[in-house]
């Protein structure tokens, strides 16, 4: 007698529509990692607190520090190259950087930018921004990393 309710038992729990409602609260949303400093391909998105502004047909500037020690990029117009120091943790100033000489409708905002760069003398890094901070710790620019294909 006890096989047959034993079979019902487990047809009848065994068969719900849903599963059961869960309790436990979702597990926390996890942040991305820090994009790395050195190697990754670094967009200006805000100089001086204001959003970067390009004419159309204009290419987009980028900043590329290298394991060496080599910065480079371009301003939207010049490519550019120097050095970068990083020697403390969260260090981060540039040395003069050389630039092609050639003029654009995107001069402004590539000026704006190697500004920004030769004020910069701290960084932070958060997820995929980094932020770079003059000697007053105001932040000069947001950068983000754009991963390439």
């Amino acid at each position: 007698m006890r096989l047959p309710i034993l079979i019902s038992l487990v047809m009848a729990t065994g068969c719900q529509s849903r599963p059961p409602q869960e309790t436990a609260a979702a597990p926390p949303a996890r942040q991305a990692p820090a994009a790395a400093l050195r190697e990754t391909h670094w967009v200006p998105r805000e100089l001086a607190g204001r959003p970067l502004r390009l004419p159309a047909d204009t290419r987009e500037p980028y900043l590329t520090l290298r394991a060496d020690g080599t910065a480079e990029g371009n301003g939207g117009c010049n490519r550019f190259r120097g050095s970068f120091f990083s020697e403390k943790p969260n260090e981060l100033t540039f040395s003069p950087l050389m630039s092609t000489r050639m003029a654009c409708p995107a001069m402004e905002a590539e000026n704006d930018f190697t500004r920004a760069l030769g004020q910069s003398r701290t960084y932070r890094i958060s997820g995929d921004t980094l932020r770079l901070l003059d000697a007053t710790d105001a932040t000069v620019a947001r950068l983000e990393a754009v991963y390439l294909r």
